[in-house]
Parts: structure tokens; sequence; C-alpha cells
């Protein structure tokens, strides 16, 4: 097993990382505050793990009270409405301040979780159990919670941190190739921002990965873990650096929310947000013909998309772009790239190159 620590002074936690975690409740059971457990999850997950998890941490502590809440599975259904069935949940189970939120499932699982946890009793606490790559790699670390609004994406939210992130590899197993494929998008990020060795072993093998190797898809989970929980412990709050972790992001979540939720997936559309960062830093004369060339190559091994839907439009995409957490009195602020392994964040007012940008690419 492998542990990784995100230092937040007394809200630090552990990630660790290892198959069969689900079946080891001594990772969970110190993390507990009282004797209440919800357990959260979703349609497709409960049937494949929720019995799994439930009778380790009952056989383990048989005095624990657990209860379930299953949601529809999807990213169409991560908002208020079908938030708010989880604290009925808790509700209906008298479950007080000392309970615990225990998220199974992936990104949608975690970030609701997290933020029914943030605002239940005006702050509970919350574990995190992530069973897709891109929730393993990316969301359940660092404490960003949240829902979506059909006006913007994640932009309903807090940060909350997890007591413990539980990355179970076996559950890799059972994960359709197309959310592996997302998944792997936010890996390839962590390289491209932040580090080009990383870069270059992705490059190497990407193949592998793809076919579901469980050594290197376990290095590729505990590298781009550290990256980020390294960049979190230094700006926890989004006020800097942990900006860079959105390459990508702005026109992901344009795409996301123009096409309607859960149509692209996340990792979909971020990829596809990485090639436009790529190719706009290259017009920026950043980036070399031959280094978006070598962007786009590792996406596409990634099975990616670097095209986004012939339905958007420039319009559309500026539209949605303005609608950004990173902005700032109304001004467009965007992650680039330097080059492959360094990203900056840059108020961006060269309106006519962005243009020009996304229409050659539709």
């Amino acid at each position: 097993m492998q542990t990784l620590k995100l230092e937040l002074g007394e809200r630090s936690y552990s990630i660790h990382i290892a198959p069969g975690l689900l079946q080891q409740p001594q990772l969970i059971l110190p993390q507990l505050r009282g004797k209440q457990v919800l357990i959260v999850t979703n349609t497709t997950v409960a049937p494949l793990y929720l019995q799994t998890l439930t009778s380790s941490l009952q056989q383990a502590r048989p005095d624990l009270d657990i209860r379930h809440c299953i949601l529809p599975d999807g990213e169409a259904y991560k908002d208020i409405t079908h938030l708010q069935l989880i604290w009925d949940a808790l509700l209906e189970a008298g479950f007080n301040r000392h309970a615990t939120l225990v998220a199974l499932g992936g990104g949608v699982i975690g970030d609701m979780t997290g933020f029914a946890a943030a605002c239940y009793q005006r702050g509970i606490a919350f574990i995190q159990v992530p069973t897709t790559l891109l929730s393993q790699v990316d969301s359940s670390v660092g404490g960003k919670t949240g829902v979506n609004h059909p006006l913007g994406k994640n932009m309903i939210g807090a940060f909350w941190q997890p007591r413990a992130v539980i990355i179970d590899t076996n559950t890799l197993k059972t994960l359709p190739q197309r959310e592996v494929a997302a998944g792997m998008a936010e890996v390839i990020k962590y390289g491209l921002l932040a580090d080009a060795n990383f870069l270059d072993w992705l490059e190497q093998h990407m193949a592998a990965l793809m076919a579901g190797d469980p050594v290197l898809l376990a290095e590729a989970i505990a590298r781009s873990c550290q990256c980020k929980a390294d960049i979190v412990a230094e700006d926890e709050r989004e006020s800097g650096k942990r900006a860079l972790l959105n390459l990508g992001h702005t026109f992901g979540h344009a795409i996301e929310t123009e096409m309607g939720y859960g149509v692209w997936l996340h990792g979909e559309a971020v990829g596809c947000g990485m090639w436009l960062a790529a190719d706009l830093s290259r017009r920026l004369g950043w980036l070399t013909g031959k280094e978006l060339q070598r962007i786009e190559q590792l996406l596409l091994a990634a099975s990616l998309p670097v095209r986004p839907p012939a339905k958007m439009s420039v319009d559309a995409f500026l539209r949605h772009m303005a609608v950004d957490k990173k902005n700032l009195d109304g001004q467009l602020r965007l992650i680039l790239l330097q080059k492959p392994g360094e990203a900056v964040l840059m108020d961006f007012k060269e309106t006519s190159l962005l243009r020009q940008c996304l229409s050659d690419a539709l």
C-alpha cells in the first residue's frame, strides 16, 4: 500500500492507494466521528461495492449504525434537487453532527457528498472512497465540493476536506473503457502543467495504462495524487497556484454546460480543453507546432477527443467561458502552457486570437 499525506495543519489527511482496500476497515474506522455512518453511492456502484464496504465495516464494528443513500448515476443529477436526498437520508435517520458521510463512487458522488457534509448541521465529517480513475486522481483529493447549475458547472459549493481518501484500485477492473479514458485526461493534466518527466513516462506507458496494467495504474494514481496534494497544501483555496489545476477546464466546462451535463464526460471535455489551451499557447508563440502535435498524439493515445463538438459555436464558448470561477472583475483568465510541463495563469485579453483559435477548431 502507498500512503501519501496532504499537509493542511490540523486538517491534514492521508491518501491510501492499494488493491482490496474496501475490505480493510481499519483505514476508515479511526476517521469516524461517532457510530452513525451514511454511505452515499449511486445505482451503478451500489450493486458492485456497497455490500462489500458495508459488511467490512459492520463486521469490524457491530455497533455502527450504517445507512445507505443511493442516487441516480450521472453528471445530469449533480444538482441541488438530488443533493437534498442526502440531507433527507440524514434527517430521516436522526443523524447528528457526529455522523460521518462516506462517498462511495466517482466524482459526482464525491463532490455531492462532500458538499452535503459541509452543510449538514454546519459541517460533519466525510471520507472519500473513489471508484473511478478520474475521482481517484483528482476530485477526491483537495476538498472541492459542490453541484452544477444550469448556467455554470460547479458554481455552487464549498471547500470541505475529507478525513481520508481510500483508493481501492481493484474498482478500476469494472470501469468502462470510456471512463478510463476520461480519468486519463486528468492524469495527463498533471504532466502538462507541472511535471515534464511524468509526461515522458505517460508517453512511454500509455498503451499499457489504457489496457489496465494494475502496477502502472497504481503508479500513475500515486504520482497524480502527490502532484495535487503538493499544490493544494500550498494553496488550499485557489488564491494562486491551485488555479493551474484547471488546465483545460475553462474550455471543458463550456462544452459540458452547452451540450448538457453528462453528454460529454468531464474528462473528455477537459481533454479537448487541454488541446485548445495548447493550441492557443502555440498561437501566442509559447509552444511549437511539434509540441502541440506531441500533446495531441498523447491525448489521442488515451482515446480522448481533441476537437470540440460540431454543435458548439464560438459565441457559445465565449458565453460560457465568461461564467468561470477564475475570472476576476469580468476579466477572462486562462491556464496556458509556456512549455510542456509548465503552466501559467494569465489574464487573457487577446479576444480576436481566442476567437480564431475556437473558429479553426470548430
